[in-house]
């Protein structure tokens, strides 16, 4: 498939979206950046998600199908592109004007750059700030990075721009994760291509209570599975220790919000488990974290 040159595809996963498509739909299609066009595929939704789509006519693209999850519907918009470029939008996510033309120049001024993405605002269902998501600093090789600090690529799902041909090299969306699908897929990414971020804020991510990223158990085993699949994507000599490190910083992560939720026994049990893998690089961290569960302290 020959892609067009400078055209932007972006892709909206939406499912039993009624509620906010349409603020994530006006968002793309009132960026000022002129060669887009808008993918929304319909993942099977049961609400009034067909109508709201209906209603914009030939300004967007509608792909109607069954209900595969999130990895699998950016998937079937990503094989229906026919940009250059691909944009990626949650439904009930938002763009700020002039996102899409700070980052089609700046790929168009560096062909090396493979993928980027914007600092991105969270917001609350109230539209408080609840944190800005800024740009990563890093030196050196940004996917060994992205191992210790899994989510660097700022604005994520939301906030990334890639070229359409990296994804006949680094592949889809893997559809057998239940989470954290994006954070393997910028892994894969940067195997193959350079990185950047711009620092604007140019995008919103709305965090609800019940959202994915709430639910501990899913986050946790999809993380563990990222890490663990992606392991040969390092370089040789980081395929080992610096490997079990990462794992490791992703044990103690997730043992914090499980102490904070009262699953006191469920988070030592992780604290250990990451200090068996990294004794030396986690240890000191591990330590502490132990004796303050013991303590009763806050974390």
């Amino acid at each position: 498939m020959n892609y067009r040159t400078g055209l932007v595809s972006v892709i909206i996963p939406a499912y039993n979206a009624a509620w906010c498509v349409t603020r994530a739909i006006d968002s793309a299609l009132e960026q000022d950046y002129e060669a887009k066009e808008i993918i929304v595929v319909n993942d099977g939704s049961t609400d009034e998600t067909g109508r709201v789509l209906a209603e914009y006519g030939d300004r967007i693209r509608v792909i109607d199908k069954a209900n595969g999850g999130l990895s699998s519907a950016r998937n079937r918009g990503i094989e229906a592109a026919r940009g250059e470029l691909v944009a990626f939008l949650d439904a009930d996510d938002w763009w700020l004007q002039g996102k899409l033309t700070a980052q089609a120049s700046l790929m168009r001024d560096d062909p090396g750059i493979g993928f980027c993405s914007v600092a991105t605002r969270v917001e609350d269902p109230d539209g408080s700030m609840l944190n800005l998501w800024a740009c990563p600093a890093w030196q050196g090789d940004f996917v060994a990075f992205l191992f210790h600090n899994n989510a660097a690529v700022a604005g994520s799902g939301s906030g990334v721009m890639a070229r359409r041909e990296l994804f006949d090299r680094a592949g889809l969306f893997d559809e057998s994760l239940r989470s954290l699908e994006d954070i393997d897929m910028w892994m894969r990414l940067a195997a193959v291509s350079r990185y950047a971020c711009i620092g604007d804020v140019l995008a919103v991510i709305l965090k609800r209570p019940d959202s994915m990223s709430r639910n501990l158990e899913v986050m946790q085993q999809s993380a563990l599975q990222v890490m663990k699949k992606n392991r040969a994507l390092l370089p040789e000599d980081k395929q080992h220790a610096f490997w079990r490190a990462g794992l490791a910083s992703v044990y103690t992560d997730y043992a914090k919000w499980k102490y904070r939720s009262g699953r006191r026994s469920e988070a030592m049990a992780d604290t250990l488990r990451a200090l068996a893998l990294a004794p030396f690089a986690r240890g000191r961290l591990c330590l502490g974290l132990l004796k303050d569960m013991v303590l009763g302290r806050a974390l």
